[in-house]
């Protein structure tokens, strides 16, 4: 068998690697199926772009081919062994692991693995050797530590697992992973004092963290005091606003029913432990560890239902709508989260433009839930980003009658509907919707209400009302949020509109250097270009607009101010209805 070397310059590697590019596609496109190429070095380098372009199962697919012309090589067991985890390949992953450590015996990340496999078919002593990895890095430490205690509570070792817990003690960063995983380890043993001790702690520290409210509340309940859970769940809904998991508690616990241990198997609780810490690599932007400690902790508990809404919030994030899917799809029927990612399946099919199905899921769940605030607010942002703006403005209203009295997070049902009216050509019940979700925008939200502001103020300079209000509320808007693009450019056509060019032209400038591929803010710059006299910049920018893919419509007009530029006219070009988070995503 020849070992893998990369070669300099080789036409089949190269055209290899064109072909993964090919295969992988780009974005929000189905998935293609992926065909490892004829050679070791063309599976190496279609493995590496397909790394580089985020696709773990392309990647997995063409390193799995490699290992087969080259199985002893390092770095290709390496690259291979990563991929295999992102793709949630554990088998694989675990093969590779074991060959790994006969080369490095410290490898931590073929340690963690290999520990997490003995885990799960309760092979406790055999996880406590691979859990000390001798590293001494305070990342590893806290991961094998957590991980070890379970492994000691697997093994009937309770004293031993919280000592284990214990030794994360005098490190403030891990304090939280202390009282948290000390908690649920106590429960499993029985020892409800110290649970409660431990599990009340984390609360006060991180009142607004679902896994510690829940495992709190539960422990409680537990213990008879019923109505202290509920309001531990009330707490934590008057923070977040809703939550689909903490309204199921509450109502099982209106009904009587006595909640599971916040961790009821070895499994599960070392599941927590590395969704715990995935989640924490999540909140960091730190994509691959967070994809790593998503899958392990799913290898443990395959229905560890945040694991799999968290992954496949990663992969959604990360452009990759089909991995997404597939996770979703695994929640539960019947978790209090399935909804929700049903929902989440339908923006994605939605983005694969598989329209049909998107529409037919979130009208099955209408059909099933006619009174579920989500799934009608759901349906009808998806009509509003395909521009069906009376279809949208009706389950709008649908979904403001479910409110009943709105409160300051509602203010995006009227804004959504306002525009959808306006957008409709019904501005008195824009306006209205608007003013009202001026009302109750927070001051806090400042995105939320430069949004607002902008919309409405500038609907009202385009109809050329309360002008004086009008630009304050631009003003405002632009100060909330000075880097969006979209918002100074409001203020720039604003000025534009009024026949003030020179000021038209120092806004629209801004707007481009934050936005400069934006093709609306472009042909807007263009037209105040033209009308201060640059007539070569205006038709460059015009060009810049037509080369950046503007919607059909635009670009005719484009096209026609680059052939003849504009009339000389002192009455503004009729405007577009103002660009926010309104007509998309």
């Amino acid at each position: 068998m020849s070992t893998f070397s990369l070669p300099s310059r080789s036409s089949l590697a190269l055209a290899a690697a064109l072909l993964a590019v090919t295969l992988l596609g780009g974005g929000a496109q189905a998935r293609d199926v992926v065909e490892p190429a004829r050679s070791l070095s063309g599976n190496f380098l279609a493995g590496y772009v397909a790394g580089l372009a985020r696709d773990p199962t392309a990647a997995a697919t063409f390193l799995r081919e490699a290992l087969l012309d080259d199985p002893s090589n390092p770095e290709l067991m390496e690259r291979a062994f990563v991929a295999f985890l992102a793709d949630g390949a554990m088998p694989d992953a675990l093969r590779i692991a074991e060959r790994m450590i006969a080369i490095d015996a410290q490898n931590g990340l073929a340690r963690l693995a290999l520990g997490v496999g003995a885990l799960r078919d309760a092979r406790f002593r055999e996880a406590l050797e691979r859990f000390d990895d001798g590293s001494g890095s305070r990342a590893a430490d806290l991961t094998a530590t957590l991980l070890a205690a379970w492994a000691h509570a697997g093994a009937r070792e309770g004293d031993a697992a919280m000592a284990a817990i214990d030794r994360l003690d005098g490190e403030p960063a891990f304090e939280i992973f202390q009282l948290y995983h000390g908690g649920l380890l106590a429960s499993f043993l029985g020892r409800p004092e110290e649970a409660e001790s431990r599990l009340a702690a984390a609360y006060d520290a991180q009142p607004t963290a679902l896994s510690i409210v829940d495992a709190y509340a539960r422990h409680i309940a537990r213990r008879g005091r019923t109505e202290e859970a509920i309001g531990i769940y009330e707490a934590f809904l008057e923070q977040v606003q809703r939550h689909p998991l903490a309204e199921a508690r509450i109502a099982a616990l209106r009904e009587g029913e006595r909640p599971e241990r916040p961790a009821t198997s070895i499994a599960e609780g070392a599941a927590e432990v590395l969704y715990a810490l995935g989640s924490a690599g999540n909140a960091q932007g730190d994509e691959m560890p967070t994809i790593i400690y998503l899958r392990l902790a799913l290898h443990l508990a395959p229905e560890h239902e945040m694991s799999l809404i968290t992954l496949a919030d990663v992969f959604a994030r990360m452009d990759r709508p089909e991995d997404a899917i597939l996770l979703y799809e695994q929640v539960s029927p019947t978790s209090p989260l399935n909804v929700d990612a049903d929902i989440e399946v339908a923006h994605l099919l939605e983005r694969l433009d598989r329209k049909a199905e998107a529409e037919s899921r979130l009208r099955v769940l209408m059909a099933e839930r006619p009174d579920d605030l989500e799934v009608v607010t759901a349906l009808a942002n998806i009509l509003r980003v395909r521009q069906q703006w009376n279809d949208a403005a009706r389950y709008y209203t649908r979904a403001i009658e479910l409110v009943g009295e709105p409160t300051a997070a509602h203010w995006p049902m009227f804004y959504f509907r306002g525009a959808s009216f306006e957008r409709a050509k019904q501005w008195p019940k824009a306006e209205s919707d608007l003013k009202r979700a001026l009302e109750l925008v927070p001051e806090g939200s400042s995105i939320g209400r430069a949004q607002v502001l902008n919309y409405l103020g500038y609907s009202w300079v385009d109809m050329g009302i309360n002008i004086e209000e009008a630009f304050d509320m631009l003003k405002e808007a632009v100060a909330l949020s000075p880097r969006d693009g979209m918002i100074i450019d409001s203020l720039g056509w604003a000025y534009y509109r009024l026949g003030r060019w020179d000021d038209a032209v120092r806004e629209l400038e801004r707007a481009v250097e934050l936005q400069p591929s934006d093709p609306v803010i472009n042909d807007h710059l263009g037209d105040a270009y033209w009308r201060v006299g640059r007539r070569l910049e205006a038709r460059f920018q015009w060009q810049h607009a037509l080369d950046n893919d503007p919607e059909p419509e635009d670009r005719e007009k484009i096209v026609r101010k680059l052939e003849h530029g504009l009339e000389d006219t002192s009455t503004p070009e009729a405007a577009q209805a103002p660009r926010t988070g309104a007509d998309g995503g």
